[in-house]
């Protein structure tokens, strides 16, 4: 026997272990279904993933709260998976930016194979346990850095080490599989567990683990910018006005939060240079743009802080 023939049957083990590879016996035989029994199928199997979540919501509470307490200190949250949950890892950063106004070094996904497995597989990048350590040097990481390693099956080698040369610069780092027991949830700080069960079709992963993660890392990102003061009341409010359909949404923000009329919300977001955040501010207080932005700055960036500032 090769060398990578007996990797191979010693990975083919492995795998025939792992829930996420398991035949789903609800569905033998896809291509006898009709079409609409197709899609029920899924949709049954897709409703399974919240509940699967639910039981985990404490551990990403105390996950969520690890993070945004080192956020606060000026970290950075690094996404890193290969495959689906790279992608996945990259979806939720690029949204920050536009979402919340941040940096985009605040939020960063890392794929293994870099940015040409965005669009297409990358022969063997998963698999590469140098790969995953090097991109974890290249980031400089530190003690208030967060880093959450995705991997459905909890084996990639390229996420383990990354998740171990991460915690070993001193970054927190969460191991978030679908399979109980795993080997990358062993690698972090802490472990994310959540089972989805077997594939509507076998092994594919992308599908109901991919909607594990997607949920998740909503939770993830999300909550932890409503902890850095980047949210006000349930809206959004650190967004900035960069095109029609944001500036629409800013100038109904400022109306909805400060029961202002359109045209007072237009000249204030513009005073404000497209910041819905100061143009509230600015709109409640009664402040010139400039000193809105100061005093936001002063309280750092909280809203409802900088307001009651404003007004006593």
């Amino acid at each position: 026997m090769t060398e990578n023939s007996a990797h191979t049957e010693s990975v083919r083990n492995e795998i025939g272990t792992l829930v996420t590879e398991d035949a789903n016996p609800k569905y033998p035989d896809l291509a006898a279904l009709t079409t609409a029994e197709l899609v029920a199928g899924m949709n049954s199997e897709d409703a399974l993933v919240p509940a699967a979540i639910e039981k985990q919501l404490p551990v990403i509470a105390a996950i969520i709260d690890e993070i945004a307490s080192r956020m606060s200190q000026g970290g950075r949250l690094i996404y890193v998976g290969a495959g689906t949950p790279g992608r996945m890892g990259i979806l939720d950063a690029s949204e920050c930016p536009p979402t919340f106004g941040t940096a985009p070094s605040l939020v960063v996904g890392i794929i293994a194979g870099g940015q040409a497995a965005v669009d297409q597989a990358v022969e063997n990048a998963e698999d590469s346990e140098e790969a995953g350590a090097a991109d974890m040097a290249a980031l400089k990481l530190g003690p208030t850095d967060s880093v959450v390693g995705i991997a459905a099956s909890g084996r990639t080698p390229y996420v383990i080490a990354a998740i171990k040369a991460a915690r070993a610069q001193g970054a927190y780092t969460v191991g978030f599989a679908c399979n109980n027991n795993s080997a990358l949830g062993a690698a972090a700080d802490t472990a994310l567990e959540i089972e989805v069960g077997p594939e509507f079709l076998s092994g594919s992963t992308r599908l109901k683990s991919g909607t594990c993660q997607k949920l998740v890392l909503n939770m993830i990102s999300t909550i932890s910018m409503v902890r850095l003061g980047k949210t006000y009341k349930n809206v959004m409010v650190d967004l900035l006005a960069t095109n029609a359909k944001l500036r629409a949404r800013s100038e109904r923000t400022l109306m909805r939060v400060t029961e202002c009329d359109a045209a007072t919300a237009s000249t204030a977001l513009a005073a404000a240079g497209g910041h819905v955040k100061a143009a509230v501010l600015a709109i409640m207080t009664g402040l010139p743009a400039e000193q809105a932005v100061e005093l936001l700055a002063q309280n750092n960036g909280f809203l409802p802080a900088a307001i009651d500032a404003g007004t006593h």
